[in-house]
């Protein structure tokens, strides 16, 4: 078992090990404290944004300019996405890295996220968008061969945490 800061703390090395310098972020209180450590931690340049799609096209940006980033955000997010997805990077092979969320799934008491846990593997699979889930926090360093796969396919890849690793309960 680990605290949830703990856990926050190996994914920012797991984001500093792929040479990721920009983070940008949407609020999601499952990912907050993840957050709260890229924002406290030098070798990032943390940037809130307000949208989803604010997150890819400041990321592809950053790639383009040779700069490591990634978007991190919840579930919903992600499926508000599709379009800007294939459009962006699918079109032009940019890269890009996710870290995301599993909400909807057993676990989630949000009965608000039940949908998430219908739709949001499948949408993912329906685009052929690669992810990794990382359900345990032995797994946290599938964050390092998703970024690593996202630049041998130029694609975006998308790490997914469920909420008991987040918390460090598993």
């Amino acid at each position: 078992m680990s605290t949830r800061k703990e856990v926050a703390q190996r994914v920012v090395e797991q984001a500093a090990a792929c040479d990721i310098s920009l983070v940008a972020s949407l609020p999601d209180n499952w990912v907050a404290e993840v957050i709260r450590e890229f924002d406290r931690d030098d070798r990032f340049r943390h940037v809130p944004v307000n949208r989803e799609e604010s997150a890819v096209g400041l990321c592809s940006g950053a790639f383009l300019s040779g700069t490591g980033s990634m978007a991190v955000m919840g579930a919903s997010g992600l499926m508000t996405l599709i379009y800007a997805i294939t459009k962006i990077n699918y079109t032009y092979e940019i890269p890009l890295m996710i870290l995301a969320t599993l909400r909807g799934a057993p676990g989630d008491k949000a009965k608000f996220h039940v949908s998430n846990g219908l739709y949001f593997l499948p949408s993912l699979d329906a685009i052929n968008l690669t992810y990794e889930i990382i359900d345990s926090a032995d797994k946290i360093p599938l964050i390092k061969r998703a970024y690593d796969h996202s630049r041998t396919v130029s694609r975006p890849v998308v790490a997914i945490m469920t909420r008991d690793v987040l918390r460090g309960e598993a």
